[in-house]
């Protein structure tokens, strides 16, 4: 835990105006489905459940998704989850042992190579997401002020 992190995240669920809190919100909603399009672009072609079980929520992950990334706040505040995967796209081996494929497919296994789809798209989009989130959270700030 960050010194400081509980002081934070009360000033952050009860001190922050409600319009901040949505600008934030919608940043954050936009830079989700910018990373979630970019990984479906980046599936191999012949994995359409694995495309098609790719997204995000505000809440729990669908049963069975593998989760690859949050993007935003702190604990309970404004948090994403990027997710892949789905009872749909499980997959067992020879052995009879079962995996998810979004996991198999990102990292690879010893007989199949890796075709990565959530870091590379998350990489090339990481500073524009935080980029929109500073810009509308400091958008709003400024109106405040001047309002």
């Amino acid at each position: 835990m960050v010194k400081g992190e509980e002081a934070f995240q009360r000033f952050m669920t009860k001190t922050v105006p409600e319009r901040i809190r949505r600008a934030a919100m919608e940043a954050l909603e936009e830079s989700a489905d910018i990373i979630v399009q970019k990984m479906k672009f980046l599936v191999p072609e012949h994995e359409g459940k694995l495309r098609d079980s790719i997204g995000w929520t505000w809440g729990e992950l669908p049963k069975g998704a593998v989760l690859f990334g949050t993007v935003g706040g702190g604990k309970d505040w404004l948090h994403i989850k990027i997710y892949a995967g789905n009872k749909k796209t499980i997959v067992t081996n020879k052995r009879g042992v079962q995996f998810q494929n979004a996991k198999l497919q990102e990292f690879g296994t010893r007989e199949m190579k890796a075709n990565p789809y959530f870091y590379p798209a998350w990489r090339t989009q990481k500073r524009g997401a935080k980029s929109r989130l500073t810009r509308r959270i400091n958008k709003e700030i400024k109106a405040l002020n001047n309002g």
